[in-house]
């Protein structure tokens, strides 16, 4: 049942249907996934009770759970590198490309898309190298500890070291993507713009949207699971 004490982890994974509209009232389920929906209300200014209802009307079908939950961790980050991480390395680069066109097009008179188009390069500066970190050293990490017997004994002495500096990361791309939504007023392209601006706002909308979903399914899955993977190997192995 879907509640103000709901965690916008709970909603984002059994609601599917109701990510556009947390997405739509700013409401962080991916970082910010273990607080109460009452709670990131209250930061966004939002009556808990009215957006419960919103959210309510919304949900048209009953409540599944999403396919990837059913993942086991092995198979979780074979999805991710399959399906958010090939999206963000075609997007990424199309998405820089068409917001530095825009900018040296409708920049003078419209000022904030020169700033769309920096904040742009900053997400993909700092994406990019993100998506090889996981890639190349946590998710082989992942795969080490589901097929591990005893405390694989990792260089970095545990995932939750990896697993931390990915959470900054996130948080960081989180507050660069929210510096897009505020810039745009929500992906909304500037009265007499072309048909590029707009192509760049819808880019930018589906990327919001599929971070948020890349993250949620990180932070609030795969890590705290393979954590807890790590901790009962190495209390078994202290037994």
């Amino acid at each position: 049942m879907l509640t103000a004490q709901s965690t916008l982890a709970e909603i984002a994974s059994t609601h599917s249907e109701l990510l556009g509209a947390l997405e739509r009232l700013g409401l962080d389920y991916c970082c910010g996934g273990q607080r109460s929906l009452a709670e990131a209300c209250q930061e966004k200014q939002l009556d808990p009770e009215l957006v419960v209802q919103e959210l309510t009307r919304l949900r048209l079908t009953p409540a599944r759970p999403a396919d990837w939950l059913a993942l086991t961790p092995a198979e979780l980050v074979d999805h991710l590198e399959t399906t958010h991480h090939r999206y963000l390395k075609e997007a990424l680069p199309r998405l820089d490309e068409l917001a530095a066109k825009v900018s040296r097009v409708h920049g003078e008179r419209h000022p904030e898309l020169i700033r769309v188009a920096a904040v742009v390069a900053e997400i993909r500066a700092d994406l990019e190298p993100h998506l090889r970190k996981e890639e190349e050293m946590l998710f082989p990490m992942v795969r080490t500890l589901v097929s591990a017997t005893s405390p694989p004994g990792f260089h970095c002495g545990s995932i939750t070291r990896p697993i931390t500096l990915m959470e900054r990361e996130h948080i960081v791309v989180g507050e660069l993507l929210e510096q897009l939504r505020t810039l745009t007023h929500g992906y909304q392209a500037p009265e007499g713009t072309c048909a590029s601006t707009q192509a760049l706002m819808a880019g930018l909308a589906e990327l919001e949207a599929d971070t948020h979903l890349h993250v949620h399914k990180e932070n609030n899955h795969l890590f705290p699971a393979v954590t807890a993977m790590e901790e009962r190997l190495t209390v078994g192995d202290q037994l």
